[in-house]
């Protein structure tokens, strides 16, 4: 609320200026960024508030925008309801999460003819106050699944410059690892990505072992490598036994209301792969080979120690996920 006091004005009238507008909460994909790790210690954000309206009818300078800067691949979700709000699975995407609120007017817009001096102005608006959670899923064209200490940690390795952990102990890997595999030569050069996911065991999807919690990521793949170990080593008589484990752990997973959007596990196009060749046992290779065939699903049989079959596989790869592509 002011007037305005100018020699030779006696009746300057009403000059109060409107508050400013409160600064917006804007959340933007970024491909700099690879984990959440900055909204753990810090979870509470708010954009400026606006400037007071002045005398003269000078309006306050609206608050700054504040912008928070998510991986590629992470969803919003309401807090409370649950409900997704946005899946930034694009760079450099922008959503405005939290709208700044609108400032007051001043005495100026109070003035009739009757009513010459108005005291009367109009507080701003509170901004809006959301609670959100938020889920990283990994970006990847092919996933790689299996029992703990299947070879997936190995394959990765050798199929790409990732260089996970590698030990002869079950749960090695305790967070998913990203790989780029490239296959031939310029100017036909290809790649692709391969996420290594934590093994599973029975009755992961119910929590057991490292349970579901980085099954998510894979939701995202256009395709599932699933390893089985056809060694003695595991001391698993069975490999067919091993194969329907880990399907039936997906599709467990598929059926807890996945969205629209979103395919289910089970249903993606999968390839299987015997490892550990070098030292298989002929019958378990020979029984699961078979078991493929009759679920007519791609099979190869590699040893990430010696090499065999590794290139073969590779190219399979890169031709399913261009066929997905297409």
């Amino acid at each position: 609320m002011a007037f305005r006091r100018e020699k030779f004005v006696p009746r300057g009238g009403p000059s109060g200026g409107d508050g400013g507008r409160g600064g917006d909460v804007v959340m933007q994909s970024s491909q700099r960024h690879n984990t959440l790790i900055h909204f753990r210690y810090n979870p509470e954000h708010k954009g400026q508030r606006g400037e007071h309206g002045m005398g003269s009818n000078c309006t306050g300078l609206d608050g700054r925008s504040i912008t928070l800067q998510v991986p590629v691949g992470t969803s919003l979700y309401d807090a409370e309801t649950g409900e997704l709000i946005h899946d930034f699975s694009e760079p450099d995407e922008r959503l405005v999460i939290a709208k700044g609120g609108r400032g007051g007017r001043g005495n100026q817009h109070f003035a009739t003819s009757m009513h010459q001096a108005p005291r009367e102005h109009e507080l701003g608006r509170a901004g809006e106050e959301r609670s959100y959670r938020l889920e990283l899923k990994l970006l990847a064209d092919v996933g790689l699944v299996g029992l703990p200490n299947a070879g997936k940690s190995t394959l990765i390795s050798r199929i790409s410059a990732a260089r996970p952990k590698i030990a002869d102990y079950p749960f090695t890997t305790l967070e998913p690892n990203l790989g780029v595999v490239t296959v031939g030569e310029e100017p036909d050069l290809e790649s692709f990505v391969v996420a290594d996911m934590p093994g599973l065991i029975e009755g992961a999807h119910l929590g057991s072992g490292l349970g579901v919690q980085f099954l998510r990521h894979i939701e995202r793949t256009r395709l599932l490598v699933h390893l089985v170990d056809v060694s003695d080593a595991s001391g698993r008589p069975d490999p067919v036994e091993d194969f329907k484990v880990i399907n039936n752990e997906l599709a467990s997973f598929s059926s807890k209301g996945q969205s629209a959007d979103e395919h289910p596990l089970a249903g993606k196009p999968m390839i299987v792969v015997a490892t550990k060749i070098d030292a298989a046992n002929p019958e378990k290779l020979k029984k699961l080979a078979a078991h493929a065939k009759r679920k007519k699903l791609e099979f190869h049989a590699v040893s990430a120690v010696t090499g065999e079959g590794i290139e073969e596989l590779k190219w399979a790869l890169a031709k399913r996920v261009r066929q997905d592509a297409d």
